[in-house]
């Protein structure tokens, strides 16, 4: 690669051994643990406390010698006549945790990556300085890609991907300045506008062409596998001279030496936890927040798309919404509370039209459109959703902190803007999002008449046989009642070649479990669509539509894409499979908005 494009004008760069200089750090105690017991250990937890055990363990000194000992490299810039020369530290390899023989390259999102920066006074480099670290590497490995999904925010992934790496570099030198594997968290001028976004950049090809280039489209909660943690000095050395890389960076006359977008307004990133158990910031505030239970006072400001008008706010404890209204004059009001995933924000699951590279979340869900397209089929209602996004982003952990006592109130609240306690309301949950809902049932003695539909989208996991006689005494109350249930034999799926969930665990042993114990009181009709098996009791009031999976994928969202949210909404009215069918094509294509 031309040094010019690296590094601006008349610039080169090498790297040269340099031992003695290293990250102030404990040193690694002989019974800490290795990277492999490392991997086991945070799989289990959630993102806010898997992020805490790393920052943990990197404060203790369980990183391996790699990632804790600094290799210089060296920027030499000529403009306008003036030659400076930069040395600057930079870790040799991406942050590891565990043994030097058996370490766990671990991705951070850049609110946990930002706070090992500061613990070792360093900072995460600029798009310039990862070309120009790539540059100087004396070992530099190849991309390795792995397949996109949900899966690849998981430790698992984080584990395959580290054995992809220490396959290319066999026997060979770990202790050199390496490059090529990861992508770097970087800081960039988009960070100013964009203040709750990682900013990503590098995984440099042989040829020295990036495959990714500056990207600022995921949240900071985001943190995949491809995701690498180079940090750098704060002591540097210009010219000879002292100086600090931050106000280097900040700097409006020097700044291109290590950046190509010249002075930097941010220069580090937040470390505080968006709407998390772990350093809750302030509320915004145009986002009032209130106590489960109380009438909610909201101010809906339109959005610009198809006439919605939107107001969002957040419950104490630790819950974010967004209610979402159209432009309409039908009076006849049906309250949807849509509670999320696990891991995705309420952006994300509403969705928007996406650009190249950007977070394929935005991409997967498209509750907002198919909202647009329900509204159009049943323009006598007036359909209101509320998404409820749990702190962490997991409903299942919130309820394990907070329990279930305040998810009617949440309810409540909800239903008071629309009218209040009477008013005709919808449960619909995918993935985690389940557990909001069984929370409910396990929190009310006889679920409310005006609760007119519940939906699990592949989200039954919390199904005991103790639901049962709450929701058959709510089934047979009234003719409008509505319970359907979409899962997947997620039992025969493969990730990475492997089986995810047991028979039992998953959504299918779930919901074979719910048609044994309902079908030793209800009637059950069966029919069969290829590999979608369709299971209809109540005179169709309550529908299982459970399909097998031969291919052995994973249909854990497509479910909800292909057209599962307008089905569990238009099921059992006229417009029921009508302009879209469930698990065809994506039917609300004109519904998607831009961001």
């Amino acid at each position: 690669m031309p040094a010019g494009r690296l590094l601006g004008i008349a610039a080169c760069c090498l790297a040269v051994t340099c031992a003695a200089e290293r990250l102030a750090l404990p040193e690694r105690k002989a019974n800490a643990a290795t990277g492999t017991a490392l991997a086991q250990r945070l799989a289990p937890l959630d993102l806010p406390d898997r992020e805490a055990e790393i920052f943990a363990q990197v404060q203790s000194g369980n990183v391996p010698e790699p990632s804790r000992t600094f290799a210089p490299i060296w920027i030499t810039n000529e403009t306008a006549g003036t030659r400076n020369i930069l040395k600057l530290l930079v870790v040799r390899d991406y942050l590891a945790i565990g043994a030097d023989t058996n370490s766990l390259r671990i991705p951070l999102t850049p609110i946990t990556a930002q706070r090992v920066a500061d613990f070792l006074d360093c900072s995460l480099p600029t798009p310039k300085l990862v070309d120009a670290i790539w540059a100087a590497a004396e070992t530099k490995l190849i991309p390795e890609p792995m397949t996109p999904g949900a899966a690849m925010t998981t430790v698992p992934m984080f584990a395959q991907h580290q054995t992809l790496i220490e396959q290319q570099l066999g026997d060979g030198e770990h202790n050199r300045l390496t490059a090529g594997h990861k992508k770097d968290l970087v800081l960039a001028a988009v960070l100013a506008k964009k203040t709750n976004s990682v900013a990503i950049y590098g995984w440099h090809k042989p040829d020295g062409k990036p495959i990714q280039p500056l990207y600022a489209g995921h949240a900071s909660t985001w943190a995949d596998y491809s995701h690498g943690i180079r940090l750098i000095a704060n002591n540097a050395e210009l010219d000879g001279t002292p100086v600090r890389l931050p106000e280097l960076l900040a700097n409006t006359n020097l700044a291109a030496m290590v950046s190509s977008e010249a002075a930097l307004t941010v220069t580090r990133y937040s470390t505080n936890w968006p709407s998390t158990k772990a350093e809750k910031p302030a509320p915004h505030p145009t986002s009032p927040t209130f106590k489960p239970g109380e009438s909610l006072k909201l101010q809906f400001k339109p959005t610009g798309k198809f006439g919605e008008t939107e107001a969002e706010f957040r419950f104490d404890p630790e819950v974010r919404s967004v209610i979402n209204r159209p432009k309409t004059t039908a009076t006849n009001t049906l309250l949807v509370i849509y509670t999320l995933p696990n891991g995705n924000t309420i952006e994300q699951t509403a969705g928007h039209r996406t650009t190249t590279n950007e977070d394929w979340h935005f991409n997967i869900q498209h509750i907002a459109a198919q909202t647009r397209f329900v509204r159009e089929r049943l323009p006598e209602q007036n359909i209101i959703v509320a998404y409820l996004e749990a702190g962490g982003l997991t409903w299942p952990n919130w309820r394990k902190k907070h329990g279930d006592e305040a998810i009617p109130k949440l309810v409540e609240s909800l239903q008071s803007v629309c009218g209040g306690a009477q008013t005709r309301t919808f449960l619909a949950s995918h993935s985690g999002g389940g557990s909001f809902i069984f929370g409910y049932l396990n929190s009310v003695e006889h679920v409310p008449t005006h609760i007119e539909r519940i939906a699990f989208l592949d989200s039954n996991y919390g199904y005991t046989e103790k639901h049962k006689p709450k929701l058959l005494e709510w089934l047979r109350a009234q003719d409008s009642h509505r319970l359907i249930i979409l899962a997947y034999n997620d039992a025969a799926g493969l990730l990475n070649g492997k089986p995810f969930v047991s028979a039992e665990g998953g959504t299918w042993g779930r919901s074979q479990q719910m048609l044994q114990q309902f079908g030793s009181e209800l009637s059950f009709s069966a029919s069969t669509n290829g590999p979608l098996h369709t299971h209809i009791a109540a005179d169709g009031r309550i529908e299982f539509l459970l399909r097998e999976n031969p291919e052995r994928k994973i249909w854990h969202t497509v479910q909800v894409e292909r057209n599962g949210f307008i089905h569990v909404m238009l099921t059992g009215t006229p417009a029921a499979n009508q302009g879209y069918a469930y698990l065809g094509e994506r039917a609300y294509e004109k519904f998607i908005a831009s961001p």
